[in-house]
């Protein structure tokens, strides 16, 4: 029985994984988000109201459904009690949160490390300043602050002591704000309070839910291009938001992940710096920018505009195993007429297939495309693949053939009732 399905962004994130995820949550026993932090952000539409969520699952709207933040994450408190509050002021509860005691923590001075640390980069990776990477590298260095210690008072004023000297130390020489060690204390002691009765051994949590075959959904963070492994590096996050990370940032089985819904949009978006072969400006590139909404739920930043990439996407499946592809937005192509798809890539006069490791080389890759005629007809109340117009319809079936992977859904609108299910789940 397929008990577990993986929801993973195909490309630089922002691909529409909140919606898929809250959609599927309603089969779901638990969603469980296993890496990054709250550099990351999904739009849902509830009831009405658009709810920006950066660090609790999607699965949040669902009554009787566990929220598992896992051991992969990095977490910030303060804007996880302030995302808490925010549910909680529009009656959504959020008793059924769990947060996994071997997560790392983001501390104030985390955000200034990196804008010190972007500061001195000459090339500039666009970070969103959130404090992820500095956390993810106190992680790696071994030197970091994990919820279990966070949430015990003695712990955690050792950690402050101990830290906080150099921290202080290197923010003044570079003229950044420095922190007062009783401040943080007084600070942090209520959100300590609010958070210790949630925080427990999710991977103990999450083998349980295995065992008695419940329905579990991971719910990634980003897109395939910004692992740290696979990406387009530099110009990548701090964590690996594929499939192949999840077993390790949840602390399960390999053998665990059943189904791995790989999420693209109907074209490709990018916010922030670095390559991107596909982008084009100009009247359409607005069009679609406006259409889509398309505006970093995180940072507000305008995203830019390509057409869909199945080179990129071919790299994705590659290293993700999708199972399904689940294809977004696709109502926001209505109106234009020529609709391009890049099939390859020219480096150098030659034809290739893949995504270059050295970024520089990536920078010179051009895009070999195939044109396919577009369609004027409004999509939005489409039930089924069968009610698409032809063209929307040949569109759908020329990138199931270009990346060899089965389309299991397709979305035509932001509402979950614009949701059009071609394959089961969760069976």
């Amino acid at each position: 029985m397929k008990k577990t399905v993986a929801v993973i962004g195909t490309q630089w994130g922002d691909e529409g994984k909140g919606k898929i995820t809250d959609f599927l949550a309603d089969q779901a026993d638990a969603i469980i988000r296993f890496q990054g932090g709250n550099n990351a952000g999904h739009t849902i539409k509830f009831k009405g109201k658009k709810f920006a969520l950066h660090l609790i699952p999607s699965g949040i709207f669902r009554k009787g459904t566990r929220n598992i933040l896992a051991n992969g994450m990095v977490i910030n408190p303060l804007a996880l009690i302030d995302e808490m509050l925010m549910l909680e002021r529009n009656d959504i509860y959020t008793d059924s949160l769990r947060i996994s005691d071997r997560a790392h923590v983001i501390m104030p001075f985390h955000l200034e490390l990196d804008k010190l640390y972007e500061s001195l980069k000459e090339n500039k990776v666009g970070t969103t300043a959130k404090g992820i990477g500095p956390t993810y590298m106190d992680k790696a260095a071994r030197k970091g602050l994990r919820m279990i210690d966070f949430i015990d008072e003695k712990r955690f004023r050792i950690y402050i002591r101990t830290t906080l000297p150099d921290v202080n130390e290197l923010l003044k020489k570079h003229g950044f704000d420095t922190f007062d060690e009783k401040e943080l204390f007084e600070r942090f002691k209520p959100i300590q309070e609010k958070l210790r009765p949630l925080v427990l051994n999710t991977s103990k949590l999450v083998n349980r839910y295995l065992d008695e075959n419940r329905k579990i959904l991971f719910e990634g963070a980003q897109g395939t291009m910004l692992c740290i492994d696979h990406g387009t590096y530099p110009y990548v996050t701090s964590s690996s938001p594929t499939a192949a990370s999840i077993p390790l940032n949840v602390g399960i089985s390999p053998r665990s992940i059943h189904q791995v819904l790989g999420v693209t949009k109907a074209y490709t978006t990018r916010v922030g710096e670095g390559v991107f072969p596909t982008e084009f400006e100009g009247e359409k590139a607005e069009l679609i920018r406006t259409q889509g909404n398309e505006f970093g739920t995180t940072t507000g930043r305008p995203r830019r505009i390509g057409w869909l990439d199945t080179v990129l996407l071919r790299h994705a499946n590659r290293v993700n195993g999708f199972t399904e592809l689940s294809i977004m937005l696709l109502d926001v192509l209505s109106g234009v007429k020529k609709i391009k798809i890049c099939v390859a890539y020219r480096l150098n006069g030659e034809i290739i297939d893949e995504v270059p490791a050295a970024i520089e080389d990536y920078e010179q890759c051009e895009p070999v495309y195939i044109e396919m005629p577009g369609f004027t007809e409004d999509i939005t109340n489409v039930q089924s693949f069968e009610e698409l117009p032809e063209n929307a319809q040949n569109y759908l079936l020329k990138i199931e053939d270009l990346v060899n992977v089965p389309i299991g859904i397709f979305s035509v609108g932001p509402d979950r009732e614009q949701t059009v299910v071609m394959r089961s789940f969760f069976e």
